[in-house]
């Protein structure tokens, strides 16, 4: 079995965002490769979280953040995205940036891997400019030491129940 084909759908949303934080083209292929609807679906609901929470952080610190700042970051992110994605990326978070909700979705919602490249730049984007490179780089460490910890305490509950 392949190094991919073991990587959990966790370990992909985080290796696709470090890709982006990066700018490495190549880490983004390879973290999502091979990735069939149903591990697509669970990279995109664990990369919406990170992107959710990201967002409830820059607003209970307060920290500024200036719309024409975010989309620039996004489109020095984006260049990392695979060429057909690239543009979507960046019409998405322009609709996002102007308020416009529909275009927004309708951008992530053409097809799955779509969304999953938008939402894992927003996740990078917003994390950069909440952390700096290396503080976000650690808080995804982080982030992944927790989720495996507590996956690990939930199999074993449930292996105990049985």
């Amino acid at each position: 079995m392949s190094d991919a084909a073991q990587k959990t759908a966790r370990d992909r949303a985080l290796d696709v965002v470090r890709g982006y934080v990066d700018h490495d083209p190549i880490a983004v292929r390879e973290a999502l490769e091979g990735l069939e609807v149903g591990g697509s679906l669970e990279v995109y609901a664990i990369l919406n979280g990170l992107l959710r929470s990201t967002i409830s952080i820059m607003e209970l610190t307060g920290r500024p953040w200036r719309l024409d700042d975010l989309v620039r970051r996004v489109d020095e992110v984006a260049v990392s995205a695979p060429p057909h994605y690239e543009f979507a990326v960046a019409e998405a978070t322009r609709a996002w940036a102007r308020g416009d909700e529909s275009a927004m979705r309708a951008a992530s919602c053409r097809d799955l891997t779509g969304a999953v490249h938008i939402t894992a730049v927003g996740v990078a984007v917003l994390g950069l400019a909440v952390w700096g490179r290396t503080g976000f780089l650690d808080v995804l460490a982080e982030f992944h030491e927790v989720a495996a910890a507590l996956a690990d305490e939930w199999v074993y509950d449930i292996s105990e129940r049985s």
